[in-house]
């Protein structure tokens, strides 16, 4: 992999932190709760929570299913959520 592609892959990442981010606040927010109540209530971190919110950092898998139990939708529709903010061809590989 040369620079080009490390570039590129940096630049999907941030997108798909991105969508994460406004699929978590959004479903958040139709639930009018704070992040820190949010985050007691569902066992994540206060401050992970708002650093996926704003897309800033990557987290794992059983973070991704805690939260879509939380918004009590099943993992498929929430990762089905954030791929509908993404572009229709997003591929991390060319």
């Amino acid at each position: 992999m040369d620079d080009n592609d490390n570039e590129i892959m940096e630049k999907k990442k941030k997108m798909l932190l991105k969508a994460i981010g406004e699929v978590v606040f959004e479903r958040r927010s139709i639930l009018r709760k704070g992040i820190n109540k949010f985050s007691f209530e569902y066992d994540i971190g206060n401050g992970l929570l708002s650093r996926l919110e704003h897309g800033t950092t990557d987290t794992k898998i059983t973070t991704l299913w805690k939260l879509a139990n939380a918004f009590e939708i099943e993992f498929s529709d929430f990762a089905r959520l954030i791929e509908k903010k993404l572009p229709t061809d997003f591929n991390f590989y060319e």
